[in-house]
């Protein structure tokens, strides 16, 4: 399995290449003229590149994934892709855990991060299960996250079992 780069060294290789602008492409038939001009493209690519818009995609259930090949799926649901970020819920009101979640999933997504445990707690038996964690799956299919978000499934016992999830995030392109 590749080894990913830290925070730190994304940060450096970013600043470093910060200035670098791309070579000349090499003219092919039907290119324009030297004298014609070509609109350069922006050094700087927008934060958050979103191929797909929301209204087009399903809306996930935990395990469930769609476009997801089967080892990879198959991978995440047994918990053999490495966690790359963590979210703990324990504590948060849900209109402090939706705009937690949100914050996190979009700076994950920024960083390019893959895959990111999200724990909500378990819930009391008493009171019927847990709120947040039957409210996450649903912030999850939100338009602002879902574009981001390629699948989720409960975690394995040693992550927090049925009282956290693994989301894994689209790759940017």
């Amino acid at each position: 399995m590749p080894r990913h780069p830290s925070r730190d060294e994304r940060d450096l290789w970013r600043r470093a290449m910060g200035d670098v602008k791309p070579l000349a492409k090499r003219r092919t038939r039907g290119a324009p003229e030297a004298s014609e001009e070509v609109p350069q493209k922006p050094a700087e690519r927008p934060t958050a590149p979103v191929a797909r818009s929301a209204a087009r995609l399903p809306s996930l259930e935990p395990g469930a994934s769609p476009g997801l090949d089967r080892r990879t799926a198959d991978k995440l649901r047994r918990g053999r892709l490495g966690i790359e970020a963590r979210l703990d819920l324990h504590g948060m009101t849900q209109e402090e855990a939706h705009r937690a979640l949100t914050r996190f999933i979009l700076r994950a997504f920024d960083e390019g991060l893959r895959l990111a445990l999200v724990i909500t707690g378990k819930g009391s038996v008493s009171g019927g299960g847990g709120v947040l964690r039957a409210a996450v799956p649903r912030w999850l299919n939100e338009p602002e996250l879902r574009p981001r978000v390629l699948s989720f499934t409960w975690a394995q016992p040693k992550d927090g079992g049925s009282g956290a999830l693994y989301v894994l995030l689209r790759r940017q392109r």
